[in-house]
């Protein structure tokens, strides 16, 4: 995460809850084509300071970042997979970090001061999900939520459930809601405030699949984007489904994958 002069409109969010994606990729080409078709988004590169990361915007809106992994490897070696992150707000990050590993997480990023913007990190949760902290300094995160090409929904998609719960309650302060029912999923929150959940993966995703988070984008013509996946080199992953709370913005129903 790394910015030059942006605004948000919210000043404040909840500790626990989502305030930042960013996209990291081997593609950043094949990305910013699919995703500019799709959704309008537009990409502002930050310079070779900032390692040519991306601000993603809609309009004159903030959605998230932006950036390549080529040359990048994983800790344990071998190259860095696509994927999306999610950061959530924390007030401190050396004490929710210092709290995080005697929960049961692991540092991968300690904490980095980004300018006067905020301090980062990233952990890998108890199930191995990574998931990222941001403590605000003059920037909070993306500029909305809920609309049409901007961020609806975040969940850590878990093969450790039973593992993965107690970690956001106690590391996150998540107020944890378990929906009722056989098939196993909490939010961090009552539904009316909630911004993020925990799935349990198990049966859920392909056998083999780590644990990850994953977010879900808004769209003003579901059926109609749905259909634009194939020609902009897209995959339809899963879905269509109709939502257990049909109409709710919280709960989205389609997934893909991008060309890149």
């Amino acid at each position: 995460m790394t910015r030059t002069e942006t605004t948000t409109t919210t000043t404040t969010r909840p500790v626990g809850s989502p305030t930042w994606i960013d996209l990291s990729t081997n593609d950043i080409d094949g990305a910013k084509a699919f995703y500019a078709a799709l959704f309008g988004w537009s990409f502002e590169d930050q310079g070779e300071d900032f390692g040519h990361y991306h601000y993603i915007r809609r309009g004159e809106d903030v959605v998230g970042g932006l950036m390549s992994t080529v040359g990048m490897t994983c800790p344990e070696g071998g190259d860095l997979p696509n994927e999306w992150g999610v950061y959530l707000t924390v007030t401190d990050v050396e004490a929710t970090l210092a709290t995080a590993e005697s929960a049961g997480g692991r540092v991968i990023v300690p904490a980095m001061p980004v300018g006067t913007s905020g301090t980062m990190a990233v952990v890998l949760d108890p199930a191995g999900a990574a998931i990222g902290m941001w403590q605000p300094g003059d920037f909070v995160g993306c500029d909305h939520f809920m609309t049409a090409g901007t961020p609806a929904w975040f969940e850590a998609m878990s093969q450790d459930y039973a593992a993965a719960l107690p970690f956001y309650r106690e590391v996150f302060a998540w107020q944890v809601e378990e929906m009722p029912g056989e098939w196993s999923y909490a939010t961090n929150g009552p539904e009316a405030t909630a911004t993020a959940g925990l799935c349990d993966a198990r049966g859920v995703v392909a056998e083999g699949t780590p644990s990850y988070w994953r977010v879900y984008l808004g769209t003003a013509d579901l059926d109609a984007d749905l259909a634009r996946i194939p020609e902009l080199g897209g995959t339809v992953l899963d879905g269509p489904e109709d939502s257990p709370t049909a109409g709710s913005p919280r709960w989205p129903t389609r997934r893909v994958r991008p060309s890149s």
